[in-house]
């Protein structure tokens, strides 16, 4: 666990603003809550305003579907993902701890250690194609101008991007909070002058003259969409609620952060969905570099802007992931302060941007294949925590959180079962070759046509595993629970 501070060194550290925050995996004690639900709206949605949501409409439409399907899919994936978030995030205002604290209940201390990875190495690698694409997009807005863009400028530029990450990351929520609400207002203002200026790109014939796409092809698009989007948080979305005072609106909770998190890219990948449609050639290059080739339909003068735009926004993704991925680190057992945990996480987050920027031969082809790896099991992770928080009616003893004696004991054995059963039969219904250590993936598609039939890239195993995890723990959890729940609370463990 992380290491304890006192109630005197935890009052310092909330009165002095943009001090380094001394909590780490412990409940935030009652003299330290605060916030409404609706300040939960500035860091869900500066993470997720990112013009990589423009990108995303082109991602949809390579699944083969029509401009109409592609709206549909872009509008319920994200939504309906991102209110995962919103409901796991309930936890945290109600046990005043991060999410892999918090899911402890479900897989018992010691046993939570395998989500808590499973969560540190999905943060770890969003912060680092995040900070990466900042890097590249930098130099390819120094290119359009004329200016030099080779590996000088991308070491630059990398520096720069990873030392704010990396400091938001240390100092901790208070910064955090202060610097998405900046973020925020610049890169929404921004964005919405950036689609004024290539509006004129769209052509609506071509929109409509793109043909339909199968069951298939629509479920996989889908299903790429909430893993790329909500699914891709849902391991982190209590630790921005855990601050609240637990009388704040469980309703209120749900509401803002999915709102937050999905008002931008509901927006930007319907945006981007209608600029790749409208080329071909737009389309193509947006999948090869997915900032760089929307420069391509810009005025010279706001390239400057858009690099701000674009780099801002990835920021504010990055900068969540690392301080969620500190705490994920710190669930996992590593005994260190918590802002030492994000100052690790912050190297090897450089040493990947670095690798993907001066290494790598492409971005969506590992991307995707990254995503569709680790979102199985987080997806099975997803659906028995949802559960878990579903099946309890009392709060949590938030001591016994980080005491593999108490009521949550050391292992969960039908937690991590269900867990390993997810992720085997999800990665048995997913077709992954964009990496040559992947294509063992896929081994259970026989029957509905194989590796090469129409489901392969279906992406069914993601849905798999959610479902295996949810069905399961509210099967096979709720005895556990009902004995958890039994035993009586004190009311300094409510609050902390």
């Amino acid at each position: 666990m992380g290491i304890e501070t006192s109630s005197a060194q935890r009052d310092a550290a909330a009165g002095a603003g943009l001090a380094v925050e001394q909590n780490g995996i412990n409940s935030i004690h009652s003299s330290e809550h605060k916030g409404r639900p609706r300040d939960l709206f500035w860091p869900w949605f500066a993470a997720n305003v990112s013009v990589l949501g423009v990108a995303y409409g082109a991602f949809i439409l390579g699944f083969g579907v029509s401009f109409a399907q592609a709206v549909v899919i872009g509008v319920v994936g994200i939504v309906v993902s991102f209110l995962f978030c919103g409901f796991i995030a309930v936890a945290g205002k109600r046990g005043h701890a991060p999410t892999m604290t918090l899911s402890r209940a479900a897989f018992g201390v010691t046993g939570n250690r395998l989500p808590s990875t499973l969560s540190w190495l999905l943060t770890v690698g969003w912060e680092t194609v995040l900070a990466a694409l900042a890097v590249l997009a930098t130099a390819t807005v120094f290119g359009r101008l004329g200016w030099s863009n080779g590996t000088g400028t991308k070491l630059i530029a990398l520096v720069l991007v990873a030392a704010l990450i990396v400091l938001g990351g240390v100092i901790g929520f208070d910064f955090i909070m202060r610097l998405q609400k900046w973020i925020t207002i610049a890169t929404g203002v921004l964005t919405v002058v950036y689609m004024v200026l290539v509006a004129d790109q769209i052509d609506f014939a071509a929109l409509s003259s793109i043909p339909a796409g199968s069951a298939p092809a629509v479920i996989g698009a889908l299903v790429f969409m909430m893993t790329g989007l909500g699914l891709g948080w849902v391991n982190m979305a209590a630790d921005y609620s855990r601050y609240l005072p637990r009388s704040s609106s469980a309703t209120g909770v749900v509401a803002w952060t999915t709102f937050g998190a999905s008002l931008a890219p509901v927006i930007l990948v319907v945006f981007g969905t209608m600029l790749a449609g409208s080329s071909a050639d737009l389309n193509d290059a947006i999948v090869a570099d997915p900032i760089g080739a929307l420069t391509t339909v810009l005025p010279t003068w706001f390239l400057v802007p858009f690099a701000l735009v674009a780099v801002l926004g990835l920021i504010g993704g990055s900068v969540l992931d690392i301080y969620s991925s500190g705490l994920a680190l710190l669930s996992v057992g590593l005994r260190v302060p918590r802002a030492v945990a994000a100052g690790i996480d912050g190297v090897l987050m450089s040493l990947g941007a670095i690798y993907v920027v001066f290494i790598a031969d492409s971005f969506f082809i590992p991307f995707q294949g990254f995503l569709i790896t680790l979102g199985v099991p987080i997806a099975a992770w997803c659906g028995i925590f949802m559960a878990d928080i579903l099946l309890r009616r009392t709060p949590y003893a938030v001591s016994e959180l980080l005491d593999p004696r108490g009521r949550y004991g050391t292992v969960r054995v039908s937690a991590i079962v269900l867990t390993v059963v997810g992720s085997v039969v999800g990665w048995g219904l997913v077709t992954n070759g964009y990496a040559s250590w992947l294509t063992w993936q896929g081994y259970l598609l026989g029957p509905i046509g194989g590796r090469e039939g129409d489901w392969a890239w279906a992406n069914l195993g993601v849905l798999a595993a959610l479902l295996i995890g949810f069905v399961g723990t509210l099967v096979l959890g709720r005895s556990a629970i009902a004995a958890q729940e039994a035993l009586p609370v004190a009311a300094q463990e409510v609050d902390g």
